[in-house]
């Protein structure tokens, strides 16, 4: 209901009032329940032993009754107490020969009971003279058969339960409202280190990610939450550091041609008779490419970074893409090419994994001295592309950061050799994107050995991993 009060939905009200509400109405059903479960196993005990002891009162007097007569029995046993209400000795004619009551009064019941038998009457109300329990017990005198009517007063165990209900009703508000209010402080209490945990939080704007929150010595989920916190502001201050990195890097890499470009068209600018092929194709040609070319890699980053899956799956043969990189390498290198490939089909974007083969291969080819192995199998439901090469192998210490962006290794950092840095990023890219792993290490030729390992299983379709 659009009109319907805040206040009165539940889901509106903050942690400390649904906790104080939720363990109020806990505690109040309890108590009620056990309120009247109390009162009724009261009622039931004083019940029954108003009755046990009116049924001992009957057969103690129709004992007595064999021996003597009526008018002769003992006064305590037609005394009254906190139990036994009324005690009467019919005959059969129905009338009172003996009563705890001095006018005699009338019979709480005309019933005749054989002798030495003992009936449960039942409740029954005698007018003024109250309402009882009755027990009859039969006798024999020496004036013939009579009826021994105990009554157990009911007036005392409705008032002794009637009082424990007024105290339960009284104590039983108090005892919710304590409830309530405990609840709401403790949990108050409980949430003072989230509250301050939240204000700590707001206060960290982008330019300060490297403070971090205080966390509590107690081993609890306050102090979990604290942690927690910690790990996510050190990944946004990580992320943000190295988005800070990918620009400065890109524009420092961006710079470079366009500012070759700047220059010949300014000079072709002022002297217009100096363009001629050799500038076209020595410096703005080449430049403009690999301008493009780096611009391409950022895209293609920029878009791994947005998705983690590949994009129209479809079957790629890795073991054709691998043999066409090695016919590629011996037709434009003098390098010796080795191929041990056998068939291997994986589901992912073929031309990302195409591109991932040869930026691999692109960069064994830029540190081989002689020979390059090439190889593609299959274990244990993932295909496995090794590329071996025999340069100077890579550090250790560099083997992973090797796949950051913008890290070239090459000591020459020529353009046309060293590249931008960027494709082994886009190689661990596209492999995380498929599910696999990359990893470097020492190739038997004495340089670096890359091992990619893709899943053959389907990938499930959804974003672009190229431009």
């Amino acid at each position: 209901m659009s009109g319907f009060p805040d206040v009165l939905r539940p889901r509106s009200w903050a942690v400390r009032v649904r906790s104080a509400v939720a363990s109020t109405m806990v505690v109040a059903v309890c108590l009620i329940a056990a309120g009247g479960a109390l009162l009724g196993i009261l009622y039931n005990s004083l019940e029954n032993s108003a009755r046990t002891a009116a049924t001992a009162r009957a057969v103690q007097v129709g004992e007595r009754l064999e021996t003597d007569l009526p008018g002769q029995i003992d006064e305590s046993l037609l005394a009254t107490d906190g139990q036994i209400g009324i005690v009467q000795v019919v005959d059969a004619a129905g009338m009172v020969q003996a009563s705890s009551r001095a006018d005699g009064g009338s019979p709480l019941s005309t019933r005749v009971v054989a002798p030495t038998a003992t009936q449960d009457l039942g409740r029954i109300e005698a007018g003024e003279t109250g309402d009882f329990w009755v027990i009859a017990s039969g006798a024999t005198t020496v004036d013939g058969p009579v009826t021994v009517l105990v009554g157990a007063d009911r007036e005392p165990v409705e008032k002794v339960v009637t009082t424990v209900a007024v105290l339960l009703a009284i104590v039983g508000p108090v005892v919710v409202a304590i409830v309530a209010l405990a609840t709401y402080r403790l949990v108050g209490a409980a949430l003072s280190p989230v509250e301050r945990i939240r204000t700590r939080v707001a206060s960290i704007s982008n330019s300060d990610l490297g403070e971090r929150i205080p966390v509590p010595h107690t081993r609890d989920e306050i102090a979990r939450l604290a942690v927690t916190m910690n790990e996510m502001l050190a990944r946004l201050n990580a992320g943000q550091r190295a988005q800070q990195r990918f620009v400065s890097d890109a524009s420092h890499e961006l710079r470079s041609p366009l500012s070759t470009i700047t220059a010949a068209l300014e000079l072709a600018a002022a002297r217009p008779e100096l363009i001629d092929a050799s500038l076209i194709d020595e410096s703005l040609l080449p430049e403009a490419r690999r301008m493009r070319r780096l611009i391409d890699d950022l895209l293609l980053l920029a878009r791994s970074d947005e998705t983690q899956s590949p994009h129209g799956a479809v079957d790629v043969d890795l073991d054709d893409v691998l043999y066409e990189e090695g016919k590629r390498v011996e037709a434009l290198t003098d390098l010796s090419v080795v191929t041990s490939i056998v068939p291997v089909r994986v589901s992912g974007d073929q031309f990302a994994l195409a591109r991932m083969v040869r930026n691999v291969v692109d960069n064994a080819v830029r540190h081989a001295r002689s020979r390059l192995d090439l190889s593609c199998t299959e274990l244990g439901g993932f295909a496995v592309i090794v590329i071996d090469d025999d340069g100077p192998g890579i550090s250790e210490a560099e083997r992973e950061r090797v796949f950051d962006r913008f890290v070239r290794l090459d000591t020459s950092r020529a353009r046309d050799q060293g590249g931008a840095g960027l494709g082994l990023a886009i190689v661990a890219g596209t492999v995380a994107a498929h599910g696999g792993s990359v990893t470097v290490d020492r190739s038997p030729l004495g340089g670096a050995r890359f091992q990619i390992t893709i899943p053959m299983t389907s990938l499930d379709a959804s974003d672009d991993l190229h431009p």
